[in-house]
């Protein structure tokens, strides 16, 4: 069964760590209207609109309890709290996502600058940006909007 998804879009895989295992399913796809039914108009900005959250501010900089990071959107599973490090940047830091499956990145060239956009891969939410100055041994630092972001432990 491939659960949730409109338009017609291609299925993709997408890890999930409650399972274990790689699991087919559809794109999800909604209106702006329909996003702002269930996002808080924070979690709208930042995820649908491309936005950053303020430094030091969102509700996972600092967190430190065991467990999973998902999209706020779509609750794909993105992020582990083993791949969490503080950057000292102020965001969400991670080494890698649970699966390179579950991201995509595209180029953002927004505020004068190139960077490397990270995107939720089930729902396209932006989730905020990865760069090359993270620890050994990925080298990476996925710099996450606490926004975009919910947090669950695992059974």
């Amino acid at each position: 069964m491939i659960p949730e998804g409109r338009d017609g879009g291609s299925p993709l895989f997408i890890f999930s760590m409650q399972t274990g295992r790689t699991e087919q399913v559809l794109p999800i796809v909604k209106t702006d209207e329909e996003w702002k039914a269930i996002l808080t108009p924070e979690q709208f900005a930042v995820a649908r609109g491309q936005g950053t959250e303020y430094a030091f501010t969102g509700k996972y900089h600092a967190w430190k309890e065991p467990g999973i990071y998902s999209c706020a959107c779509c609750k794909t599973d993105l992020f582990s709290s083993n791949a969490k490090f503080d950057s000292g940047t102020g965001w969400p830091s991670f080494s890698a996502p649970v699966s390179p499956l579950n991201v995509r990145t595209r180029t953002d060239r927004s505020g004068g600058v190139e960077r490397t956009e990270v995107l939720c891969a089930r729902c396209s939410a932006h989730l905020g940006h990865v760069f090359d100055d993270g620890p050994p041994p990925e080298g990476k630092r996925y710099c996450m909007n606490s926004a975009a972001l919910d947090f669950y432990r695992l059974p």
